[in-house]
């Protein structure tokens, strides 16, 4: 088994990640899952809306630069409200405004298809009061979604995180909401 903390101290682009992965979290296979370390794909997601519920589009080439905070889930996903959702909107309201840092959801549909739909999308933006785009990703009839298989996710709630050079430095279910925050406002300050 590989300690989560001794992969992520194996790069210079993971030094951010170490601080904001769960400590003591192991695995059994750490490339089962994530792309850490690895150049961020650019996102394939045909829907989404901008923080009023309007059309817009979300591509990381556009935020070139920036600190981007991508927050993967699905309307169903119980983890996504106990911990994945609050997680987004606090970290994401102590950085509002900050031009250095880029927020986005998207469902990622890989299972429920016949409730994670498009329209829960809105739902999910005005409970949680997330001010930013967000997407819907249902995969190819019924299959798995482009942006999990891309980034190779291990389902939702997931988090990513990508500097601004490009490249993933996290990966996660989870992640600590305070090492993150102080994290991006000191990389961003």
């Amino acid at each position: 088994m590989i300690s989560r903390r001794n992969l992520l101290k194996t790069g210079a682009a993971a030094v951010g990640a170490t601080m904001l992965s769960r400590s003591g979290l192991v695995m059994a296979n750490a490339s089962d899952y994530g792309i850490m370390g690895q150049p961020a794909p650019e996102l394939h997601v045909d829907y989404w809306i901008d923080d009023k519920g309007d059309p817009t589009s979300f591509k990381l080439a556009d935020h070139a630069g920036k600190w981007i905070f991508l927050k993967c889930f699905q309307s169903w996903c119980p983890g996504c409200h106990s911990h994945g959702f609050p997680a987004l909107s606090q970290i994401s309201e102590a950085l509002a405004g900050n031009p250095a840092v880029a927020f986005a959801g998207i469902q990622t549909v890989f299972e429920g298809h016949y409730t994670n739909t498009v329209d829960k999308v809105r739902k999910i933006q005005l409970q949680y009061d997330l001010q930013m785009p967000m997407g819907h990703d249902p995969g190819l009839e019924n299959g798995h979604p482009r942006t999990m298989v891309d980034y190779r996710t291990g389902g939702t709630p997931w988090m990513i995180l990508i500097n601004p050079e490009g490249k993933v430095i996290f990966n996660d279910y989870g992640i600590d909401v305070e090492k993150a925050i102080a994290f991006l406002a000191k990389q961003t300050s």
